[in-house]
């Protein structure tokens, strides 16, 4: 099957950077969210984006008048997911909300349409479960901004025809991604691996064992990180984090999943990282940070 439609669900952080890379590959878009306000600001985020491309010229604006004209929206799922090839799902991280809008998506699309979680953690297989077409849902885990980021990460649940996973690949390349296959298991591939990293480095930070800054600048120095754990955590939010880790150890039960009480913490304190400019970092206006003392 050659996907040509694509809708997105959710115009949100994750969404919009979806849909931007969707259009940009010359694929006909549908964004759709609850409300015109959720909908306009993510279109307004895409516009923000390709101005910025315009005024650096690595597009035109005629270039970008024509892949915007690729972009409608929606708030009512039928219309937008009814003439669909390829739904990607990017909700907030609840699996009842998701299992919710599987089921009603079964109903509305064509048969033959594919349907993708682009959840960072939790099962795609029950997420599947809501549907009666288990053969033709997938995992596409984008990582943010998805716009820009080239990995996704394609997870496989029980019952996926192999034909999802080649159209699921496709789609991604065809947007300039680099697919990895990663079977169904709690953190997928990169979660699973940065979440030990994450809670580690606030455990040491907890304990007093380096600041946020010193961890940061030996893991960049000394294991080749492009940014410390510490940032990386700042940059992926602290929200995420505990959504994520939550997620994992509700299905695994492992101690070595738990979320380390300095992030609950932290979130406690209104702190959520870069997106509010308070993490293990305070960012300021002129873009530059400085590092954040926990206990005064």
């Amino acid at each position: 099957m050659e996907v040509k439609n694509i809708t997105v669900l959710g115009a949100g952080t994750m969404g919009h950077g979806i849909a931007q890379a969707a259009i940009a590959a010359g694929f006909n878009v549908v964004l759709y969210d609850v409300t015109q306000e959720f909908v306009d600001k993510g279109v307004a985020r895409i516009r923000k984006s390709f101005a910025k491309r315009v005024e650096k010229g690595k597009l035109t604006q005629e270039q970008v008048d024509a892949t915007m004209a690729l972009l409608k929206t929606a708030t009512d799922l039928k219309e937008a997911a009814k003439d669909a090839d390829f739904v990607i799902e990017a909700v907030p991280e609840d699996i009842e909300l998701k299992k919710k809008i599987f089921a009603e998506l079964d109903k509305v699309c064509k048969a033959e349409a594919i349907l993708a979680s682009n959840t960072s953690v939790l099962p795609v297989t029950a997420i599947a479960g809501a549907t009666e077409r288990k053969d033709k849902v997938v995992g596409t885990h984008f990582f943010n901004p998805a716009a820009v980021m080239k990995l996704v990460e394609v997870v496989m649940p029980i019952g996926v025809a192999p034909e999802t996973i080649e159209i699921a690949f496709a789609v991604c390349k065809k947007m300039g991604k680099v697919p990895v296959k990663t079977k169904d298991t709690p953190g997928f591939i990169v979660n699973r691996l940065l979440g030990p990293l994450y809670m580690d480095a606030a455990q040491m930070v907890l304990e007093g064992t380096a600041t946020a800054e010193d961890i940061d600048t030996a893991m960049k120095l000394g294991a080749g990180h492009p940014m410390g754990p510490c940032e990386l955590a700042d940059f992926g939010g602290f929200d995420v984090i505990q959504m994520a880790q939550d997620a994992v150890f509700a299905y695994t039960h492992s101690e070595s999943s738990k979320l380390n009480i300095l992030y609950r913490k932290m979130l406690e304190a209104g702190r959520l990282g870069v997106k509010n400019g308070k993490g293990f970092y305070d960012y300021l206006p002129d873009g530059t940070k400085k590092p954040f003392k926990i206990f005064g």
